[in-house]
């Protein structure tokens, strides 16, 4: 078996400086400032980030007898999963102090969260995925509930753990069950089964991936596995939050591709029309139920649910077409999302997150940056022009349209126009109305601030100038060939 490293070195990379985070934070008092292991984060991910770089060569390596690739697909998925953590921990170190989170904690937990997804991104065998969802899943258990004293964050990592664990049931089940159909966990050996006998796969092997289908759907918050996404979301700390919406989804959906899009791409046929339902349920069920909430936090865990419909129709649509638009939807919803929960960050005092739409109230006059901001992030979000969500959604509608999916596309748009309802209802309150949450300044909060500058320079420049990021989001998909 070779020792190939080369696949793991930006997780590696990752780990050593969760280890250094939790080192350091032995060695440092409780009363004193712990700024520093947020910047020992922020350049772990930086040199992880370079690391990426350098490996972006086109050329694939594996390690561990082929159970781990080294491709610009798993390449892709780390950067924004690098992202997603760096934004997080921005936007999070004002918020730690003032909910009295313990910061080395949870800065660590966030770095081994984001190990789990990189190696879930690049795992090539089922029992390699499952070690790596486990790793993401149990830092994220956690992260749910790190603050304490809210009961709302106690209860929400509670539910979360005991429907991740019965999610993780329906893996593991399904997984034994290819491997007993298969007599391999690992996906070119499994891939190779279902094209060698195209006619006599038997019944248990197709059970297991419907049971794969049930957990990955269960991990994006599709419908009717959705029930979960709003109370979590809602209750855990809301860097956490922006955290989940974004990375979570991410790797879940690097690990759909990989498995269920490309490598068992024979079974597309027996799971297309359920997977049609869903997609139709889920986009449509996540905007109706967002237009009824009175919580801008709440409304975001359901708008996450719609946009997993949305990313769900370039899995129906199969790899020729559907490809290239999941991975660039999936960029530019890392963006706009992250940017619009760091706005929500920015509002929360002490005890009071400050999440409702009366607390956005005048917010255009009191923090005009942040209102700016949020308006851009909401706009993005509807699909509005010229805005990295229009852009987005675009080229997901146009995939299922070139496909042959005309009905699906059209499901979507009306499913888009009906988002406009909720997404304006936080615009109109930050410029038409009075009262409302004050809202950090630049010098409270200069960490935000730069993370949310971060995120609307990304929402402008992905729906302005798309042509290299779309260009990327082909190769990358295309070299899992």
């Amino acid at each position: 078996m070779d020792v190939n490293l080369a696949p793991l070195l930006p997780a590696i990379q990752v780990l050593v400086t969760a280890l250094v985070v939790v080192g350091r934070d032995l060695f440092i008092d409780e009363d004193e400032p712990k700024g520093v292991l947020a910047f020992y984060s922020l350049v772990g991910l930086g040199l992880a980030a370079a690391e990426v770089a350098v490996l972006l060569t086109g050329r694939q390596e594996s390690a561990f007898g082929d159970s781990i690739v080294l491709d610009n697909f798993a390449l892709f998925f780390t950067l924004i999963f690098l992202l997603a953590a760096a934004l997080t921990i921005l936007s999070s170190i004002h918020y730690v102090r003032q909910t009295r989170i313990h910061e080395g904690e949870f800065y660590a937990l966030i770095l081994f969260a984001t190990v789990g997804m990189i190696v879930m991104a690049a795992a090539n065998d089922l029992m390699v995925f499952f070690l790596a969802l486990e790793t993401m899943s149990i830092a994220v258990y956690v992260l749910t509930g790190m603050w304490r004293a809210s009961g709302r964050a106690s209860e929400a990592s509670m539910k979360y753990f005991l429907m991740g664990a019965f999610a993780t049931g329906f893996l593991l089940y399904g997984i034994a069950l290819i491997y007993g159909a298969t007599g391999s966990t690992n996906l070119n050996q499994i891939a190779a089964y279902l094209l060698d006998q195209p006619s006599e796969w038997p019944l248990y092997l197709i059970g297991g991936g419907f049971l794969l289908l049930i957990g990955f759907a269960f991990k994006i918050g599709a419908v009717p596995f959705h029930f979960w996404v709003p109370d979590v979301y809602d209750g855990a700390p809301t860097p956490v939050t922006g955290f989940m919406s974004v990375a979570v989804k991410a790797a879940a959906f690097a690990a759909w591709a990989r498995i269920l899009l490309y490598k068992f791409s024979p079974f597309e046929s027996d799971w297309a029309f359920p997977l049609w339902i869903i997609t139709i349920a889920t986009m449509t069920l996540g905007n109706l139920l967002a237009i009824t909430q009175t919580s801008v936090k709440r409304m975001l865990a359901y708008s996450s649910i719609a946009h997993a419909g949305y990313l769900l129709i370039p899995i129906v649509v199969g790899v020729e077409w559907g490809g290239m638009a999941l991975l660039f939807y999936l960029l530019t919803y890392s963006f706009m999302t992250l940017g619009a929960f760091a706005v929500l960050t920015s509002l929360s005092e002490e005890d009071e997150p400050r999440e409702s739409y009366s607390d956005f109230a005048g917010l255009g006059f009191k923090r005009p940056f942040l209102a700016l901001a949020m308006s851009l992030f909401m706009l993005s979000l509807a699909g509005f022009p010229p805005l990295a969500g229009f852009t987005g959604k675009f080229y997901v509608f146009r995939s299922a349209v070139l496909a042959g999916y005309l009905n699906l596309a059209i499901i979507g748009v009306l499913n888009s126009l009906l988002s406009v309802i909720y997404y304006l209802r936080v615009i109109v309150a930050m410029y038409m109305e009075e009262g409302g949450a004050e809202g950090k300044s630049i010098r409270q909060a200069p960490f935000v601030y730069l993370a949310v500058t971060i995120a609307v320079i990304g929402t402008l420049y992905l729906g302005i100038l798309p042509g290299s990021a779309l260009n990327w989001s082909r190769l990358a998909f295309f070299s899992l060939e």
